[in-house]
């Protein structure tokens, strides 16, 4: 049986008609490494837990920013974005996807959102404090520089190398780590690039956008991995152990996946 790959929404608007929106280019690298996609649209918190028992494996996409507020910061003039609804599902999806051992890839916005939701902090316009654009729009299906990886790390064992060369489409970036994370890739300006479990988890978040590099082995191996490890559940994690939730978030309500 294939697995189940839970894929979050952007909301937007259609001739004035709210859709919830995904980028086919999602959609298309997991089904290439061998998952079917579920669309999970922005729906309560409370129901993260519930509509995660329809997948096996969750892949947080991008979009827009963070919310500053989630922690404790006031936005500057360049975030834009902002949504908090999707803020609290996807927040919520973090948690719930912890505690039931599902896999999570998490991209760009992704990454930060993961990051937030486990009591993280972010830098909220990078060139302001790097004095760097790492916001390469026109380039976004190639490769604009490298980032180094973390030997012994889980990313380094799913791309297969410790320097990987990465699009870049972001212009904010994880700052203080949220609880349970490690940083295990930065560009060479110090810039944290990728994070992941610290422990036996099965989270892994990259700030580059690898759905855009199809064809490129390092970034394939991203959606591989996802599909792979989701085709093999682990049992939940005891409530003892799980990650909480960030400040501004409400702690979602366990739900035995299996029961």
């Amino acid at each position: 049986m294939k697995a189940r790959i839970g894929l979050t929404t952007t909301p937007a608007a259609v001739k004035d008609r709210p859709v919830e929106q995904v980028k086919q280019v999602y959609i298309d690298a997991v089904v290439r490494a061998g998952g079917i996609p579920f669309i999970l649209p922005v729906l309560d918190p409370a129901d993260a837990e519930l509509a995660l028992l329809a997948v096996d494996g969750l892949l947080l996409t991008g979009g827009g920013d963070v919310d500053p507020a989630l922690y404790g910061a006031v936005p500057v003039p360049e975030v834009h974005g902002l949504d908090r609804r999707r803020d609290a599902f996807e927040a919520a999806l973090v948690v719930a996807a912890a505690r039931a051992g599902l896999p999570v890839l998490a991209i760009c916005r992704g990454c930060q959102i993961l990051n937030v939701a486990l009591g993280g902090s972010l830098i909220q316009h990078v060139p302001a404090v790097m004095g760097r654009d790492h916001s390469i729009r026109d380039r976004a299906y190639e490769p604009v520089h490298e980032v180094a990886v973390a030997a012994g790390s889980l990313l380094e064992a799913v791309a297969g190398d410790t320097q990987i060369a990465v699009n870049s489409l972001h212009h904010q970036a994880v700052d203080r780590l949220g609880a349970g994370l490690r940083a295990v890739a930065r560009g060479d300006d110090g810039i944290i690039e990728g994070v992941e479990s610290a422990g036996a988890g099965r989270l892994l978040g990259v700030q580059w956008h690898p759905e855009l590099l199809t064809g490129r082995a390092a970034h394939d191996r991203l959606f591989s991995w996802l599909v792979t490890e989701a085709a093999n559940p682990v049992p939940s994690t005891s409530l003892a152990s799980a990650p909480a939730a960030a400040p501004g978030f409400a702690a979602p309500r366990i739900i035995d996946p299996v029961g």
